[in-house]
């Protein structure tokens, strides 16, 4: 299941359309340039977005984070959201998750969507605040009932998992019906999960699988994961260890704790992979390392396989398996 979806908000998009053409865009940047060193608070607005999305110009964090002060300044709700939005990810200042709340304070204030969604996200996480769950809940509602994708998403995650609100697997997938509708890759696998069990709906494997499907398509990890689980068990699909394998490989490239496992796990058995000890050592390692407490994989599970592979490895492939897991340490995304 996708859980929540674990990503903050990027930098809004411009609000002025620039042509294709690299004259029209210098054109158009020039404008916006003259206006902005006038004080106008949207002209700021946009030219920080021009920097830190470094379209017609050099991208330039400190630029950005400098023209957003600017127009946040002058209560521009979308410019105090993506000043909390640099500070959380360190982008052109110092990394602060408290100055990152403080601005999505300011600019939930003006019922911005994306930062009550970052606000909530922060709660859920304990970032810059004490964690929360129930805050996190009352922010994911506000932003969600603003018809905010990634909002609806969470909240339904949230009623499935009982987080902040009394578990509800109704409320759940109505949530996750109108994060759907927008084409939201997390609300997409986790109605695909819903149907898998048959949890707050008929048990359908079929359309179970055509969830997970548009949601692999645009990349969702833990769709990617739960398709290949379907794969390995014959589910809804046919059984196919080697589609299985690449959809695990695809999945656990991203940081994905339970692909991580399961691809060590096919490692491990030799399904759709020849067998190999070390590497599985390694996968299932890395699904230890990754695991956040809202995965639904129990890491106990990992941790048991690691260790019952490492009782098997000789003292040449140990020192192997640890190689590879440094390696892939440096290489992997962290997931968030």
């Amino acid at each position: 299941m996708t859980r929540c979806d674990s990503r903050l908000i990027a930098v809004a998009i411009l609000v002025t359309v620039f042509s294709t053409s690299i004259y029209a865009q210098q054109k158009t940047i020039a404008e916006v340039r003259a206006k902005a060193d006038q004080g106008d608070a949207d002209a700021e607005f946009n030219l920080g977005v021009t920097y830190a999305n470094g379209r017609g110009v050099p991208q330039n964090d400190v630029e950005a984070v400098r023209w957003f002060r600017l127009a946040a300044g002058q209560g521009r709700a979308a410019a105090q959201h993506n000043l909390g939005v640099m500070y959380a990810n360190g982008r052109g200042v110092p990394q602060d998750d408290a100055e990152a709340v403080r601005w999505y304070r300011l600019a939930v204030d003006q019922r911005h969507s994306a930062a009550q969604y970052n606000l909530g996200w922060m709660y859920f996480n304990g970032r810059g605040v004490l964690q929360d769950d129930a805050e996190a809940v009352r922010w994911y509602r506000l932003a969600a009932g603003q018809g905010f994708a990634r909002a609806q998403n969470n909240l339904g995650w949230a009623y499935y998992r009982g987080m902040g609100v009394l578990q509800n697997f109704d409320e759940a997938v109505r949530w996750f019906r109108l994060g759907t509708a927008q084409g939201n890759a997390s609300a997409q696998d986790n109605l695909g999960w819903v149907y898998y069990r048959g949890e707050g709906v008929e048990q359908d494997l079929e359309e179970a699988v055509r969830w997970f499907r548009l949601a692999a398509d645009q990349g969702n990890a833990s769709a990617q994961n739960n398709l290949g689980k379907a794969h390995t068990d014959g589910l809804g699909v046919s059984q196919d260890d080697f589609a299985a394998v690449e959809l695990f490989n695809l999945a656990a490239q991203q940081g994905f704790a339970e692909a991580q496992y399961n691809l060590g796990t096919m490692y491990e058995a030799g399904r759709g992979v020849p067998q190999n000890d070390v590497v599985a050592y390694a996968w299932h390692h890395l699904a230890v390392t990754s695991w956040r407490r809202f995965d639904i994989m129990d890491r106990r599970l990992a941790v048991a396989a690691r260790d019952n592979v490492l009782q098997r490895l000789t003292a040449g492939q140990r020192l192997e398996a640890q190689r590879l897991v440094r390696d892939w340490e440096m290489s992997l995304p962290h997931t968030p």
